[in-house]
């Protein structure tokens, strides 16, 4: 004898071809997800009355925190702070050095242009400009030094 599900499957007609089709076409279709007739929801909390206690452990802990942020903050100053230090000298010692060569090129443009000026030759040059001459003998005038009260100049 034939099973139920195999004899109405024989004598189904058009009209059971329809929920086939129906079935054959949820087949593709995702599954539910797990829970997902799980609702859930959110209920206020007035937590306004609530005072903290307070936790001398955690206030121990911040101190703890602090002092040890301050010390590295002292030991990577005690290192940055000398080779910062020296690089900055170093960049001052060579503009020193640059201004030692300025100046000692402008020590020799002035011993230079005090030789040229100095030479007995520029000197005649200057003194025949100004008609500054060489005195004759009769030309000298001596002034009177001998006075004994050591004035130099005649008052009147």
């Amino acid at each position: 004898m034939a099973t139920m599900p195999a004899f109405l499957d024989k004598t189904a007609g058009a009209a059971d071809v329809a929920p086939r089709l129906a079935r054959a076409e949820r087949i593709d279709r995702l599954r539910a997800l797990p829970l997902d007739d799980v609702l859930f929801f959110s209920k206020k909390i007035d937590n306004s009355r609530l005072v903290r206690a307070a936790d001398p452990r955690a206030r121990g802990a911040c101190w703890h925190a602090v002092g040890a942020a301050g010390v590295l903050l002292l030991l990577l100053a005690g290192t940055l702070v000398p080779s910062l230090a020296g690089r900055l000298e170093g960049y001052r010692l060579e503009a020193l050095k640059g201004e030692e060569r300025r100046l000692v090129d402008e020590r020799r443009t002035l011993e230079l242009q005090e030789a040229e000026l100095l030479s007995p030759e520029s000197l005649q040059h200057a003194a025949a400009k100004q008609n500054l001459v060489v005195p004759q003998p009769g030309q000298v005038v001596h002034l009177e030094g001998d006075k004994p009260d050591g004035s130099f100049a005649l008052v009147k």
